[in-house]
């Protein structure tokens, strides 16, 4: 089974705050980001993370908007850094280098991110013995 990341760990691994990050995956659909009903954790795959990393620095680059850029960075995902856009404009990336870059910080990124609590918090004892 492939590893899949929490939201803080994609986050800090993307430079964006989470709720940017939770914002986005709410709003668009990015291959590879698991999902299930309310109070269920995000997990990202890499691939979900590939995708992202390319988003964004096409939202730096070019100034896109989200939603064009996503979906132009799962193009250029599958084309393997190519992709050809109407009235013959090519876009053209170097997915190695973005994905290298990527691993890189999210080695770090694995190793600080905050684990998130899940369920009830824990009771609250009085120190009396009924």
């Amino acid at each position: 089974m492939a590893r899949a990341y929490t939201v803080a760990t994609a986050a800090l691994a993307l430079h964006v705050t989470s709720k940017w990050l939770d914002n986005t995956l709410s709003h668009y659909a990015v291959q590879g980001v698991s999902q299930a009903k309310q109070g269920v954790a995000r997990r990202l795959s890499i691939e979900s993370l590939d995708i992202l990393a390319i988003a964004l620095n096409l939202i730096e680059d070019l100034d896109l908007p989200t939603a064009k850029a996503l979906q132009l960075a799962t193009d250029l995902q599958k084309a393997n850094g190519s992709a050809i856009l109407g009235r013959g404009t090519q876009v053209q990336i170097n997915i190695q280098e973005i994905k290298s870059a990527l691993l890189d910080r999210l080695e770090h990124a694995v190793e600080i991110a905050p684990l998130p609590r899940r369920g009830r918090p824990p009771q609250k004892t009085t120190g009396r013995l009924n």
